[in-house]
């Protein structure tokens, strides 16, 4: 369990965290709640994580959403260095704001990347960047009446049967109807699910639910215990 001992992320804060697993690990990480981001008056709160793994290793990285508050601003980075033979499943997921408080993209800035190295090679970069002031989510063909938004990434060196684990994702967005999203094979050595969700509640469910079926075709790996408290 990753704890921030702040209760939350402020303008100017600079988390730094670094993970190295060894060969043959498997650590599952995760954090006790979603993380909040205050409001930002001048320098928007930085958070880098790095983690690496050795050879055969494998890795659960899978926290909460980022919840932006109003007038935030946020610049988070996640790079993944793999060796040969290991194993990942990634997650990456945001609210639009406080929602049960009417804020819906009335933060400032949010800018997220993830890269994806598998034995040195890039294997998957990805970089989304909303200013609400330039151009407001909820304009047609935008995310319109979604607040939630999730990406799940399946990576491993030395699979092959990508195309089972995408019918497999794919499969659980079909039972999902409320949510929208597709699944897309990277150009080696993964998979990865994006979808929008009109709830905390079903994306939540559909994170877990896309855990489960990857854990079980990539890791090899009986579905894990979601329970937190």
């Amino acid at each position: 369990m990753l704890l921030n001992p702040t209760g939350g992320v402020l303008g100017g804060d600079h988390l730094v965290t670094e993970i190295i697993q060894e060969a043959g690990t498997h650590v599952c990480l995760t954090t006790p709640s979603a993380t909040r981001i205050y409001r930002t008056s001048r320098r928007p709160a930085l958070l880098e994580t790095t983690i690496r793994l050795g050879e055969g290793a494998a890795l659960e990285y899978l926290p909460d959403h980022v919840i932006p508050h109003d007038r935030s601003a946020l610049r988070q980075t996640l790079r993944v260095e793999m060796a040969a033979g290991s194993r990942a499943i990634l997650l990456d997921s945001m609210a639009s704001g406080r929602v049960a408080h009417g804020e819906r993209w009335s933060f400032t800035d949010m800018d997220s990347r993830t890269e994806v190295f598998l034995c040195g090679k890039p294997a998957f970069i990805n970089r989304t960047r909303i200013v609400p002031a330039s151009r407001n989510p909820r304009e047609i063909g935008l995310l319109e009446e979604f607040d939630y938004m999730s990406c799940v990434g399946l990576f491993a060196d030395g699979f092959e049967n990508w195309h089972a684990v995408a019918s497999a994702m794919d499969a659980e967005l079909a039972r999902a109807p409320q949510v929208l999203g597709g699944v897309s094979l990277v150009s080696r050595g993964g998979c990865v699910v994006r979808f929008l969700a009109r709830s905390a509640s079903d994306m939540t469910s559909l994170n877990r639910k896309l855990w489960d079926a990857g854990r079980e075709l990539v890791l090899q790996a009986p579905a894990f215990d979601h329970r937190k408290y």
